[in-house]
């Protein structure tokens, strides 16, 4: 009797560990059937400032920080709306809405350029069907209003598949409000 209860506690445990390991923002069972193996992605240069350089969070970038509304527009047709937050520390993250299967949370980060401009580096995953297919970088130069409630843009989109060959580029347009707090 010990012995059975000794190994249904075992066996408990050992089941509560494994959920656990796989506890977190997926479905261990879909990560479990996927064998892709991911590409070494690489962003693209950026012409922004450096890390250590002093204006790194000048005026573009204190005003840059926080919610954001933002209407796309890709080779001139409407190419989707998002929110996006901007942070302090140089990174930024995005949901657009987009169908989800298709993958619509991405992230990146951004330098002040100057007063009244950031520059971002952009990145996010692409599924067909909910089955991963590619990845998309972006860079994206955007322009402060002087009053820091808006910001346009221009950026520059390359698709690449899973093995991290470039499908399409594609250009486009930004235009944002600031969401207050």
């Amino acid at each position: 009797m010990k012995h059975a209860f000794t190994l249904t506690a075992t066996a408990l445990a050992l089941a509560a560990f494994g959920l656990s390991a796989h506890a977190g923002c997926v479905d261990p069972r879909v990560v479990a059937q996927s064998a892709v193996k991911l590409p070494m992605v690489v962003m693209p240069k950026s012409d922004a400032a450096a890390p250590d350089d002093a204006d790194h969070f000048g005026d573009g970038g204190n005003t840059i920080v926080g919610t954001w509304q933002v209407s796309y527009t890709t080779e001139g047709a409407p190419g989707g709306d998002a929110f996006i937050q901007w942070h302090d520390d140089g990174t930024e993250w995005e949901n657009i809405d987009f169908p989800i299967l298709g993958g619509n949370i991405c992230m990146g980060s951004w330098r002040s350029l100057d007063h009244h401009r950031v520059r971002r580096s952009h990145i996010g995953w692409l599924y067909t069907d909910g089955n991963l297919t590619g990845y998309f970088t972006e860079t994206e130069t955007d322009t402060l209003s002087h009053n820091g409630g808006s910001y346009t843009g221009q950026n520059d989109t390359k698709i690449y598949d899973l093995d991290g060959n470039l499908q399409v580029e594609l250009t486009g347009t930004s235009s944002a409000m600031k969401l207050s707090p």
